[in-house]
């Protein structure tokens, strides 16, 4: 007899010998019930998650991973990651190859999950208002601050001599380093575009830090920098719309991010009260990168800060999962 059917049988010898005694109620033990909880778990299904290569990610796919451990009769058995890049990550979901994606960035990933509709949903939006922009030292800018007064981008060739007449950016091929190339050219900034690298980004603002010296550099959230360097965004004198960034319509802000949890449609019919416990979930901005900051700073395991979220976030949890 196979280990998964005992807890059923014990379970239905009991129902009828509570039926024959003619019992008003019939209690179940404690050992009952986490028998039937070890019954529901194994009755799961397994799913894969495409998870791409930055820590939100990870993060997220091991909450998920978590709330359905903790919770069996959501009818998921195991979630295990597979590590994508975007391009790989849509088409394994379209295929089938995956069931998941987490950290699904828009507008970034759009055209992807346009072209996925029938397959895939968004399901839920984690997080938004996630800014690409240019931030600069809030003791700069507060009173008697080398650059109080500046508030916003196009005030910055009045101020290029306090911050070296330097933007200090990411990688040369980030999308948003070459819109900010755009963005130079488009509001006729005298600034030297200094390109390098996310270490050496990071480097540069905790040197300024240090020293208490002003420094302009463009970054993005979430991030764990946010949690340890107390930074202003500066102004954008136009947001974002539709045509930025193309031929020579470059006055405009970078667009912010969305963060979204994708899945296959199909996951509705094999696991319903997890895909509808999905749909449901949302963490803010500043938990998820207080949570980076746990991983990427202080180089925790990214499973147990899931678990220790969950367990410190119990009743959004337990709402997501009702």
């Amino acid at each position: 007899m196979t280990s998964f059917r005992w807890p059923r049988l014990v379970a239905a010898l009991a129902a009828v010998l509570c039926l024959g005694l003619g019992l008003a109620a019939c209690g179940s033990s404690d050992d009952d019930q986490g028998s039937a909880t070890a019954a529901a778990a194994s009755e799961g299904v397994d799913l894969k998650v495409g998870q791409f290569s930055w820590t939100a990610a990870a993060v997220q796919t091991q909450i998920l991973a978590a709330i359905a451990a903790d919770h069996p009769e959501l009818g998921v058995k195991s979630i295990s990651a597979v590590r994508l890049d975007p391009a790989a990550g849509w088409v394994g979901i379209q295929r089938g190859d995956v069931d998941l994606l987490t950290e699904v960035n828009l507008p970034n990933q759009q055209a992807f999950a346009d072209r996925a509709r029938a397959e895939v949903e968004l399901a839920a939006r984690v997080y938004d208002g996630a800014v690409q922009a240019w931030f600069v030292p809030r003791y700069a800018v507060e009173a008697g601050g080398p650059l109080a007064g500046l508030r916003s981008i196009d005030q910055l060739n009045d101020y290029k001599d306090k911050v070296n007449g330097t933007l200090y950016d990411g990688d040369a091929g980030w999308i948003t380093t070459q819109q900010n190339d755009k963005r130079i050219k488009g509001y006729d900034l005298d600034l030297r575009h200094a390109k390098s690298s996310e270490a050496a980004l990071i480097a540069q603002v905790r040197r300024s830090f240090d020293k208490r010296e002003p420094v302009l550099f463009f970054f993005y959230r979430p991030h764990w920098l946010f949690q340890q360097f107390d930074v202003v965004q500066l102004e954008e004198p136009n947001p974002y719309r539709a045509g930025c960034f193309e031929g020579d319509d470059n006055q405009c802000a970078i667009p912010a991010q969305q963060s979204w949890i994708a899945a296959r449609t199909d996951l509705a019919e094999r696991a319903p009260r997890f895909a509808a416990a999905v749909r449901n979930v949302q963490i803010p901005l500043e938990q998820i990168e207080a949570l980076l900051d746990q991983v990427d700073s202080r180089r925790e395991d990214p499973a147990v800060v899931a678990r220790q979220w969950v367990a410190e976030n119990r009743a959004e949890v337990d709402a997501w999962v009702k």
